[in-house]
């Protein structure tokens, strides 16, 4: 007998399944139907993986003796549905830890013009203020970007200190094997050395280093500097025969060390005044010094000191002492050589440990800087170390810290970060948000302090003190935390305050997408799903309407509707949430292939994630499914990755890899084909983590430089990148190292000289040996090159020969050199292949508008948007057209539907030129200045935003 779906939720709600211990039996009528049932309606899946899961069962003990049946029902669910399906009851969207404007444009807009109107010495702050707002964005880079602004821009050593360590904490170096927490980067920004410098210079900030000058210069230096002071420190051939020279003594105990009294005079002026003062002492020759607790190896090397002014040859422990003595005795340029000496000694973590007590209680502004760069670059792990972390979670330490001038807004803002990244209910993040709200100074700064602290207390479930600390960063005027004073209202039973709190919100400000998403969860049926709508139509980069609709579509019986709907954003915003639900669903439809597939898309994305509520390890579910999906050996996994990566299958083409990857764990290849896909899932920060394990698992020196450049390109520097293939190009000839030289060379305006390095280096690589993958996108871009050379038919060759590799996305490449010799009908023909073979083709529906009439054109555009709503160009036709038919209002909503949730630069800079035109000066400056926030080196944009300016002086 065939059994429906969700029987037995039509008179239980899954969540009454979900807190009970038995799971109720699910059944797909679809999975029924398929050739592979047997009879009474089990698939031979189900049958494999029940007795997968018996066998369990009697091993761990828990099996009962139960009917055929019933058993495979149970035990099935029991594994793969622990939590039985999703409830939308439980469903709750994320409150986002970061600044949340609402007119981020105007946010933008202000950024700008105050960094534009700071003194030199106040920009870190504001560029620090920028990194923040960045933070809110989908875009990596960008916050990056705002980071080495700050960092290029700070003034004293402590800020540069916590900037350049945060950069490199951005790159996440400790995961690379091999590498130290002080090695340099090459450049001064992140330079550890050049950040113990104190000084405004940012002209300099990405220039190289001292650490690429000659090391046998400063090597001779050195022993130069160290055999004067050493001889100096003897004794023996100074100068000391010459009895003029020493003209006093200091006395301690029986023994005299003999002075020159100018010399120790100069040292201070406590010196001063008692050696050339009213004091008996400036009479005597001889001068007794014993009651002051200062040894006569302190003495003798401070005597050197006052001649020499080099520290160079002392034992360590001796500058320590006289580092103490310069404090007593206020030698302030001692104090500061010493300190210098000492903090230049500072190499790893035992250094630091050691030290850091030291400089604290000496008072020694460069040897604690030193030591906390240290612990900020040996983050995250440096956080698990109990004295570190007494140091910068407790009021004490903090204390200490703020006497030495070693406390700031950002670093705690640093600190926090990863702190949160780490654990966010630890008790370690809410005692550095505590320090953190402690340092806030500006409204911004408090504003992300409170929401930060609301949101980990929110995670821990202490409401009460959630409420109040988002209470508090509403009261500093940020409104996105009112979504937490409404959360946290809720949770403690105070629904309509919740709702009514939001509800004004909707009717004070401009209407923005999560606050109907989260006035969404405080209300039911209609009114919760013309919310739900809402904040899809404006936003729908937001991922919980649609997984709110999905759900409830599976609570009313219709799983494939769900899986439509949760396909929506998957399609264009991959997430592991999403499609955990997916798999949640495929599941309950019997796909078993389908959720394998996206739970080694979710462990690709997050290795540890945990599925079900958090009650399921993912690589758990992954044993829990492999019996009952088809089995693929190594030769079968590249076929069906040749396939997926020819049907645009991005996430199909990460579940293969996953796979392979089981098997072959330190395959560097197949962690930097990983690190490809995840890039173009926009998944940066996974995308880099596979790069570094390719690094870490390269077999040869010259693999591990290439995926080295690749990490270099990716973080920014595309300098350092280029040396890196140059390097390995010389160790060995290989397909990756003049792929990598050729593409960080056509990341410029290229001229016709650089164009042909760059196509000789692409057919260099194609003379090297790899797999039709990689050389489909040499081909590609080398078609690229070609067109932009207008030499058709070369590009033409170049992409029909990657077509014959199966790489698809040539028929884009071919369907331009069509459309440049005036093949319009060949060009959209190109482009319905790819459309056709691709499972993700958003934009090839968008390119085919561009070889088709407008009718054709606003159609596929309209698809576009519709699969993708973050590509921004279908947006900018339809607001030119409009401006065309002199529909300017009309054109402006078209561009601020896409910039209220994507304020990317091409749309800001088009709304801007549409104001102009229609002569709201004010408008157009105001997008002019946060395109500029985005891009501060757009030579058109400064020149319209310039213009205007002027013309808003002008009505003025």
């Amino acid at each position: 007998m065939q059994h429906n779906i969700l029987t037995s939720i039509r008179t239980t709600k899954i969540t009454d399944g979900c807190k009970g211990t038995h799971v109720y039996a699910l059944n797909s009528s679809a999975a029924a139907d398929s050739p592979n049932t047997a009879g009474g309606g089990e698939s031979i899946g189900d049958k494999k993986l029940f007795h997968h899961l018996l066998d369990r069962s009697k091993h761990s003990g828990r099996f009962k003796p139960v009917g055929p049946k019933t058993a495979t029902r149970d035990v099935v669910l029991e594994g793969l549905l622990p939590c039985g399906l999703p409830s939308s009851e439980i469903l709750e969207p994320s409150i986002e830890p970061c600044l949340k404007p609402v007119d981020l444009v105007e946010t933008l807009a202000g950024v700008f013009r105050r960094i534009e109107d700071c003194v030199e010495g106040e920009k870190s702050e504001a560029f620090l203020e920028q990194c923040e707002v960045f933070k809110g964005l989908p875009d990596v880079k960008l916050f990056r970007r705002g980071l080495r602004s700050a960092r290029q821009h700070a003034v004293d050593v402590h800020s540069k200190v916590v900037l350049a360590s945060w950069l490199r904490y951005e790159r996440r170096e400790d995961e690379l094997v091999g590498s130290s927490a002080m090695d340099c980067c090459g450049r001064n920004i992140e330079c550890p050395k050049a950040s113990l410098v104190a000084g405004y210079d940012p002209e300099s900030g990405f220039d190289h280093c001292l650490c690429y000058r000659n090391i046998v210069d400063n090597d001779d230096t050195e022993c130069e500097c160290e055999c004067e002071c050493s001889t100096s420190y003897g004794g023996d051939d100074d100068g000391s025969a010459d009895g003029d020279y020493h003209d006093m003594y200091f006395c301690i105990g029986d023994s005299d060390i003999r002075c020159n009294r100018y010399a120790m005079a100069s040292l201070s002026r406590p010196f001063m005044a008692m050696l050339y003062g009213g004091f008996v002492e400036s009479r005597r020759e001889r001068i007794n010094f014993s009651l002051n607790n200062v040894n006569v190896e302190v003495m003798m090397a401070v005597e050197v000191y006052s001649r020499t002014k080099r520290l160079s040859g002392f034992p360590n422990n001796v500058v320590l002492e006289m580092l103490s003595f310069a404090n007593r005795f206020c030698c302030v340029e001692m104090k500061s050589a010493c300190d210098a000496h000492l903090a230049s000694l500072v190499f790893d973590m035992d250094d630091a440990l050691l030290l850091i007590e030291y400089g604290v209680e000496e008072n020694a502004y460069l040897l604690v800087a030193a030591c906390l760069q240290v612990f900020l670059r040996e983050l995250p792990s440096s956080m698990h170390r109990l004295s570190v972390m007494k140091l910068f979670c407790s009021v004490e330490g903090r204390d200490r810290l703020a006497l030495v001038g070693h406390v700031s807004f950002s670093l705690y803002c640093f600190l926090s970060q990863v702190a949160m990244e780490d654990d966010l209910k630890s008790t370690t993040s809410v005692m550095l948000l505590e320090r953190l709200g402690e340092c806030a100074a500006s409204g911004w700064q408090k504003q992300l302090a409170y929401h930060q602290l609301g949101v980990v207390m929110l995670e821990r479930k202490e409401y009460k003190d959630a409420q109040h600390w988002f209470e508090a960063a509403v009261k500093e005027g940020h409104i996105y935390s009112s979504v937490g004073v409404a959360r946290a209202q809720y949770k403690r039973g105070h629904t309509y305050a919740a709702y009514k709190m939001i509800n004004s919100h909707i009717s004070d400000h401009k209407p923005v997408g999560w606050m109907y998403q989260e006035r969404s969860l405080y209300c039911i049926g209609k009114e919760k799903s013309m919310d739900l709508v809402s904040a899809t139509e404006l936003d729908p980069t937001l991922s919980f309407p649609y997984k709110h609709r999905a759900v409830f579509m599976v609570e009313e019986n219709n799983i494939g509707a769900a899986v439509s709907e949760i396909n929506k954003i998957i399609g264009f915003k991959i997430s592991p949430d999403c499609l955990e639900l997916r798999a949640w669903f495929l599941i309950a439809m019997k796909d078993y292939e389908g959720a394998l597939r996206d739970v080694r898309a979710i462990l690709t994305l997050d290795p540890n994630y945990m599925m079900f509520y958090g009650n399921m390890q993912g690589t758990r579910l992954v044993e829990l499914l492999r019996p009952v999906a088809q089995q693929w050996n190594q030769a079968d996994c590249w076929m069906q990755l040749y396939d997926r990566w020819s049907s645009v299958d991005d996430i199909g083409s990460l579940a293969v890899v996953h796979q392979m990857l089981e098997d072959n764990p330190g395959k560097s290849v197949l962690r930097f084909r990983q690190s490809l896909l995840l890039l173009r899932l926009n998944s940066q920060k996974a995308a880099m983590r596979s790069l570094r394990l390719a690094r870490n698992h390269s077999s040869s020196a010259h693999e591990r430089l290439v995926y080295e450049g690749w990490i270099l390109y990716d973080t920014g520097h595309r300098e350092e990148a280029i040396a890196k293939a140059e390097e390995s190009i010389s160790i060995q000839r290989s397909f990756e190292a003049f792929f990598l030289k050729a593409y960080a060379l056509a990341d410029s305006c290229l001229d016709s000289e650089s164009s042909k390095n760059v196509v000789d280096l692409l057919e260099e690589a194609l003379k090297c040996p790899s797999d039709g993958l990689r050389k489909g996108q040499a081909l590609n871009n080398l078609g690229s090159i070609y067109v932009d050379c207008d030499k058709l038919e070369l590009a033409a060759d170049c992409y029909k020969h990657a077509l014959n590799i199966k790489h698809t996305r040539a028929h884009q490449g071919l369907a331009r050199v069509y459309h440049l010799q005036n093949q319009h009908k060949a060009a959209y023909d190109e482009m319905t292949k790819l459309i056709e073979k691709a499972q993700n083709n958003a934009s090839a529906y968008e390119k085919r508008s561009e070889y088709c009439d407008r009718d054709m054109a606003k159609s596929d555009l309209s698809l576009a948007t519709q699969l993708d709503p973050l590509r921004t160009y279908p947006y900018r036709y339809r607001a030119a057209v409009l401006m065309d038919d002199h529909k300017e209002s009309e054109a402006i909503v078209e561009l601020s539907r896409a910039i209220n949730f994507k304020p990317e630069l091409q749309l800001l800079h088009l709304r801007a030129a549409f104001y102009d035109s229609m002569g709201d000066f004010v408008s157009t400056v105001r997008d002019c200045e946060a395109a500029l926030c985005l891009d501060p080196s757009h030579a058109e944009m400064l020149e319209l935003c310039n213009k205007a300016r002027e013309q808003v002086k002008d009505r003025k």
